[in-house]
């Protein structure tokens, strides 16, 4: 099985060359030396459940926060803003950014968001926050304020000291090329949808200054699985597979609470061979692991029981990198939709991706309508 293309811990000396002030530099470093997956600071109780995790942590990084802070880090769980989420660049967001938090504030929400994914999550979400520093160099002077590894917002939703299975809390971690939304009850995560990842440039073809050395694919799994297996097929299954010539522009419902799939469409799980069929469960537990062990154990689990014979995959565009390509895989419990055809910020063609996982039976821990 392919996995996502790594990048070596931080070093403190690659980001002392960007044109920033000292006190500037000294922050951006800070972040990025607090949001290490070894860092001290970040390690998890494993006999505790990730919910329980996660609620001592959100309740340790509300503390840390002053009164001003808190009223914009916390709203109720009936709120709209709860379930409102995206993915592209925006002034502002719900919630505190990592920009406005002290050092310790920092590491408290960074320990927070851990706590809520895999390794191999937290891995993607910390490469995709670097990315923007790539982007704030590929793109110029004038971007500093658009592209911020230091802009992404942590939100919670409802009251995590309440802990009982009927009071519900949720958190959101989120910004440019990332949305990370869970919700809360008791000591278990009930919903940990919409998962969304996303990277501009997909491959890094060029040297830069940082921790994200040329070559970088953060989400190469995503897109090597895929086009194997679509490769994979025949003459008669890609005509099955394919549901249109040219790629879609983007993936269906970004920004809604809901995604309201129609009746799924391309290649039945049940028409692959063997060899077929282990590339698509692999491509499938690339998205389903993104989050702790429970949590992903529940994802097979309703995956299990829907059966994978209704699982069904779908392609369009093209058959070869650098061309616009898009593929989905719909079952009755979720939805993974995946499109590369945006050309990345040097103007290298179909080398952006933007990727995402649905919880069919309700995004947001919400009833289907």
């Amino acid at each position: 099985m392919i996995v996502p293309s790594t990048v070596p811990p931080f070093k403190v000396p690659a980001m002392l060359n960007l044109s920033f002030s000292v006190t500037r530099r000294k922050s951006i470093l800070t972040f990025l030396a607090v949001g290490c997956v070894c860092a001290v600071g970040l390690a998890l109780k494993p006999a505790d459940s990730p919910a329980t995790n996660m609620q001592t942590f959100a309740v340790s990084w509300l503390d840390s926060l002053s009164k001003e802070q808190q009223a914009i880090a916390q709203i109720p769980y009936d709120s709209p803003e709860r379930l409102g989420w995206h993915f592209i660049p925006k002034p502002e967001r719900k919630g505190v950014p990592l920009r406005d938090m002290n050092d310790a504030q920092q590491a408290s929400a960074l320990r927070l968001v851990r706590a809520a994914l895999s390794e191999m999550g937290y891995n993607k979400a910390q490469q995709i926050m670097s990315l923007e520093g790539v982007l704030r160099q590929l793109e110029g002077p004038g971007s500093e304020q658009r592209r911020d590894p230091r802009k992404y917002y942590v939100t919670i939703s409802g009251d995590p000291r309440k802990t009982d299975a009927d009071t519900p809390w949720g958190l959101s971690f989120e910004g440019h090329h990332l949305s990370l939304n869970f919700v809360c009850r008791g000591d278990q995560i009930v919903d940990s949808t919409p998962q969304f990842f996303a990277t501009n440039p997909a491959e890094l073809k060029t040297e830069v200054k940082g921790p994200i050395r040329k070559g970088t694919r953060v989400l190469a799994a995503e897109e090597e699985l895929a086009f194997q297996l679509y490769l994979s097929l025949d003459e008669a299954q890609q005509k099955s597979a394919l549901i249109a010539e040219e790629a879609l522009k983007e993936i269906r419902f970004a920004g809604e609470p809901q995604a309201e799939v129609s009746a799924p469409e391309g290649i039945a799980f049940g028409k692959l061979n063997p060899d077929q069929a282990k590339l698509l469960v692999n491509l499938v537990d690339v998205y389903r692991n993104a989050v702790p062990a429970p949590v992903a154990e529940k994802r097979q689990a309703l995956i299990n029981q829907s059966g994978w014979d209704k699982v069904h995959f779908a392609w369009a565009g093209a058959s070869k990198p650098g061309i616009g390509h898009y593929y989905r895989i719909t079952g009755p419990t979720f939805l993974i939709e995946f499109v590369n055809t945006q050309p990345d910020a040097s103007g290298n063609p179909a080398n952006h991706i933007h990727c995402v996982w649905r919880d069919l039976t309700g995004d947001f821990d919400l009833p289907i309508k």
